[in-house]
């Protein structure tokens, strides 16, 4: 499926949105741990220690990105989601630079109200970044393209890290 802007593309754009379109599925060998860690998560974001919760999101992003055999990069846990009259900003992904590792940062609390972001958006969020990571990374696409594959990738890694929720 293509999305409205696709016919804005460049032709060599719409070959790197259909490529990563085509891809549906990211397949994890061993959840067992990523399954420990966002539980972990989840109740370290009831308990909002910022710290831990970096740390958690941290071993989260490792572990896949070994997994998948994609390079390491830096995740970085902010407070209050930074906001303007279009909306609030969930998450970013910042490719290497210059030397530097990739990064995502992600926030812990909406910028509105400042409460704590629900764990299933949190972590959809991390996950989200790290696609685009992997898209970069491990797929080798020059450009990252919200495609209907590239969300399908997100949720596929989702169930994958849920499937044995005590938490739901």
């Amino acid at each position: 499926m293509v999305f409205n802007f696709y016919n804005r593309l460049t032709s060599r754009q719409q070959s790197i949105y259909r490529q990563s379109d085509d891809i549906k599925y990211l397949t994890l060998q061993e959840t067992s741990q990523l399954q420990h860690a966002a539980t972990a998560l989840e109740a370290l974001l009831l308990k909002e220690d910022l710290l831990a919760i970096e740390s958690v999101c941290q071993t989260i992003a490792n572990d896949i990105v070994s997994q998948i055999k994609a390079p390491r990069l830096k995740v970085q846990v902010l407070s209050v989601r930074p906001s303007n009259d279009e909306g609030e900003l969930h998450g970013l992904y910042l490719p290497e630079d210059e030397g530097k590792p990739a990064k995502i940062q992600v926030w812990m609390r909406t910028a509105k109200n400042k409460k704590i972001v629900a764990f299933k958006s949190f972590l959809r969020t991390l996950l989200h970044e790290l696609c685009h990571h992997l898209d970069y990374e491990h797929f080798g696409f020059p450009e990252t393209f919200h495609t209907e594959g590239f969300y399908s990738r997100e949720s596929s890694l989702f169930k994958q890290i849920r499937a044995q929720s005590t938490l739901g």
